[in-house]
């Protein structure tokens, strides 16, 4: 693949300065990629402009073979558009070989999320542990934020107006929003600034952090969600990601407003957030049938 790498080089360059693409997702890029490039390499293409549509569609009936999922393989095949719009734009290639070619269509999989009754159980934490105090701030924060695991943990102080009770976090994209929170979380946050000091100094600017002091991983705050699942006799995984579907569920079954939920969110397009309609369609029909004019029976 060395006929590649300074392009690639260029490309993974502009992903990070020009669009400003996160580190996890210029990791799945740099997979996608590199997976396609080592196929070219085992076929013996020797430049860009040998690559055609045919090359494209036999790696990806490949990898869907291998058992790679439907979804996984649009994101590959974004990547690699991606990655022939910047070849074009400098002139390695006259045409883009992958813009016509589909991924093989999945069952788009449905959210998962957790009862308002066991969300209950789950947040009442015992109030005496520092660390307790500092989970249930991140539960909150997660269940009445709908925030993302990489914004919980990349919240700082200095982020947070406690007058407006807005977060201002960092989402995908590195693309800011305002996250509002409500007075449980207000008060779940207090809580655990007035134990932080016993684990941190006053110049880690991080809200959250480990142990040891520093700014909380991933990884801590999923073992963390685990762990009090298991003490709390849930029989249903946990996980960061399943509080902020249980926070959009629970507030579209109750504001039926799409485009609020998509704003709380952080979505880019309404139809990533239209996956929630599925909890309430039985209230669409209402609607339907008490306000169109031709619902209503004579």
């Amino acid at each position: 693949m060395a006929f590649f790498d300074q392009d690639l080089s260029a490309f993974f360059q502009f992903l990070q300065t020009e669009k400003r693409y996160s580190e996890h997702t210029l990791k799945n890029y740099r997979r996608d990629i590199h997976g396609f490039l080592e196929y070219c390499n085992e076929i013996q293409l020797a430049d860009w402009t040998e690559i055609d549509q045919q090359h494209i569609r036999s790696y990806v009936a490949r990898v869907h073979r291998q058992g790679l999922a439907g979804k996984s393989i649009q994101r590959l095949l974004s990547s690699l558009r991606s990655l022939f719009r910047f070849l074009l734009r400098n002139s390695k290639l006259k045409l883009n070989p992958a813009v016509d070619v589909a991924a093989p269509k999945s069952n788009r999989k449905l959210p998962e999320v957790l009862s308002p009754d066991k969300l209950d159980h789950l947040m009442h934490l015992d109030g005496s542990d520092p660390l307790a105090v500092r989970d249930m701030a991140i539960m909150e924060l997660f269940y009445g934020c709908g925030l993302r695991l990489s914004e919980l943990v990349g919240l700082d102080l200095k982020k947070i107006d406690w007058q407006g009770q807005t977060l201002n976090v960092l989402g995908k994209g590195s693309k800011q929003r305002i996250a509002p929170f409500g007075d449980k979380a207000r008060l779940a946050m207090r809580n655990w600034l007035k134990l932080r000091g016993q684990f941190t100094n006053e110049d880690e600017p991080a809200l959250f952090v480990s142990q040891r002091g520093m700014r909380i991983s991933a990884s801590s705050v999923q073992q963390r969600l685990k762990k009090w699942a298991m003490k709390k006799g849930i029989d249903q995984r946990i996980y960061p990601h399943l509080m902020r579907h249980s926070f959009a569920s629970h507030i579209l079954e109750s504001s039926h407003d799409l485009r609020a939920v998509q704003e709380l969110l952080g979505h880019a397009n309404l139809s990533t957030t239209q996956i929630y309609t599925h909890l309430d369609f039985q209230h669409l029909a209402k609607v339907y049938d008490a306000a169109h004019p031709r619902a209503k029976k004579k």
